[in-house]
């Protein structure tokens, strides 16, 4: 794939070493000449749309905001914006001209919530898990708190928030966990939240009775594992034997290993949560077996 294709997978943000290690160094150096990504601070990279993204605020008079200011924090995302997002007040005029190229929202910014004409973080944070789809809400969520963002200061927000959107804000905070490793992550555990009975925590050690290791999302009671295999976070052939390794264990132990891969995620829902309510009733079904025989 090509490098933005690899950026786009990780979230729009990633440091160099990992866009290298998902296509190759000439080709990220290349990237960079052209101007299809750019470099943000302490050597990370981005697309260009973060830097149309304060260039078109500037011009209309507003603020970066929801995905675009998530990017300029260095959250990763579940999917980039197809156009540089920017807020501005309600009663702001916009022409034509000024609006292309822009997705525009509107809303009243307190001075508070603009700091050098981005959006805060808290404000970002509120303004994306309100209003994005839920599986881009969590990714949103779980970026920030990756990022030093206060698991407490989301629950209260959450908490305390009230008019359309109040109720997936608090459906997100009580998800949202730092133990995810990246957005494809996060949106598989959007959608294994739609899934009656099947409750999963990211990172849980799973023992027995030796270290077995942490897989991506488990379910405990059921004993289901939920892996997103992607080549980019687990590429490489020593990556490949260790996985197989801990997959087989688990396996012959009794777990349900699931893998998912990135375009299962992304454009396959329906059959991955169709594979996921599949998975709670054979497990629902095998454990009620259990408890008849004994």
């Amino acid at each position: 794939m090509s490098v933005v294709e690899a950026l786009e997978r990780l979230g729009g943000v990633a440091t160099r070493g990992t866009l290298v290690g998902a296509s190759t160094r000439l080709d990220v150096d290349q990237a960079l000449e052209v101007g299809d990504i750019i470099v943000l601070a302490r050597g990370r990279n981005a697309l260009p749309q973060v830097d149309a993204a304060r260039s078109g605020a500037h011009r209309v008079t507003g603020a970066v905001s929801w995905r675009s200011a998530a990017q300029t924090y260095e959250w990763e995302l579940l999917r980039t914006p197809p156009l540089p997002e920017v807020t501005v007040t309600p009663s702001r005029k916009l022409t034509k001209d000024q609006r292309r190229g822009l997705q525009v929202h509107r809303g009243a910014l307190h001075d508070s919530e603009v700091d050098e004409g981005v959006t805060t973080r808290a404000r970002t944070l509120v303004d994306c898990i309100r209003g994005l789809p839920f599986d881009e809400a969590l990714a949103v969520a779980d970026s920030a708190l990756r990022h030093g963002f206060s698991a407490k200061l989301l629950s209260g927000l959450a908490r305390n928030a009230r008019g359309p959107g109040s109720a997936q804000m608090r459906r997100v905070a009580a998800l949202a966990s730092a133990d995810k490793a990246n957005p494809f992550e996060s949106g598989l555990h959007a959608i294994a939240a739609t899934v009656p009975g099947l409750t999963v925590r990211p990172q849980v050690a799973i023992r027995d009775p030796h270290f077995l290791g942490r897989p991506d999302l488990v379910d405990q009671r059921l004993q289901i594992v939920l892996e997103a295999d992607s080549f980019e976070w687990h590429g490489g052939r020593s990556a490949l034997s260790r996985d197989a390794r801990r997959y087989d264990e688990l396996v012959v132990r009794g777990w349900l290993v699931l893998r998912f891969a990135w375009e299962h995620v992304m454009d396959e829902q329906a059959w991955v949560r169709s594979i996921l309510v599949a998975a709670v009733a054979e497990r629902s079904d095998q454990r009620c077996a259990t408890c008849r025989a004994a």
